[in-house]
């Protein structure tokens, strides 16, 4: 083996030292902001608050978030209220308090408040739309004086609701991205998933359709992670639960 030249030898030994006695100064990294959004999903059977977490770092210019923390809502679903809208106001107080200890004060006024309601205050909006019209009005005055930057609440048609849990589904799934060794996003490469919900009177089929499919028209367009999805909801009535009891019962029976 041949020997390193002195003249290295000597070189490498003179930069050791000169690093060893500069001194040294840590450079400062800017800190990933964090951020609060809370959510009320005021559903069929009962009401939840859901609080997620999330930094400033996005994935081709969509969120990364996370779930912090939920709190079930005490008392009767949003829509059973609809003979006395201020008392559905008061029923959120309890999950609102313990969102103000969760979230610290100094973003209370940055964290987006959002109510959205679904299957049950879709019937009463058909049956009874000044009714819901005047629940959802006091739901606004009530989480308006909150601390949170109230964003609106809303009735959600059934598309836009299948739509919600259609990126839930595949969030969850790592459909859209996901970590690769070194902790970093990168492209998932996967297909995704379609999304089966059966409620008790009815199926929602949802799917995402290739662009510029004419055959299936009406869908929701969302653009995530840097990409364009076209999603479809296809509503199959008399194929809830109550039917499947039905059958059930019916077999046995006979």
């Amino acid at each position: 083996r041949e020997l390193l030249p002195p003249w290295l030898v000597i070189v490498a030994g003179l930069t050791g030292i000169v690093l060893l006695c500069v001194s040294t100064k840590d450079v400062p990294v800017a800190p990933h902001r964090t951020k609060y959004g809370i959510v009320l999903d005021a559903g069929p059977s009962r009401s939840t608050l859901f609080i997620y977490q999330w930094t400033t770092t996005k994935a081709n210019k969509t969120g990364v978030i996370r779930e912090c923390s939920s709190c079930p809502v005490q008392g009767l679903r949003i829509s059973n209220y609809s003979g006395s809208p201020q008392e559905a106001g008061k029923s959120l107080e309890q999950c609102l308090n313990r969102a103000q200890e969760e979230i610290p004060a100094e973003l209370h006024s940055q964290t987006p408040l959002y109510l959205g309601a679904t299957a049950s205050t879709r019937q009463l909006n058909l049956t009874d739309p000044t009714r819901a019209d005047s629940l959802l009005a006091a739901l606004t005055v009530a989480l308006k004086s909150s601390p949170f930057d109230f964003q609106g609440a809303q009735i959600l048609s059934s598309p836009d609701e299948e739509a919600f849990n259609w990126v839930a589904i595949n969030y969850v799934l790592e459909n859209f991205f996901k970590y690769d060794w070194r902790g970093q996003l990168v492209p998932s490469g996967k297909g995704m998933a379609g999304v089966l919900s059966v409620g008790r009177t009815s199926a929602q089929l949802t799917f995402k359709v290739e662009e510029g499919n004419q055959a299936l028209k009406g869908g929701v367009r969302l653009q995530l992670y840097g990409k364009t999805h076209n999603v479809y909801t296809h509503h199959c009535p008399c194929h809830g639960t109550d039917q499947l009891r039905s059958r059930l019962l019916s077999v046995l029976i006979q």
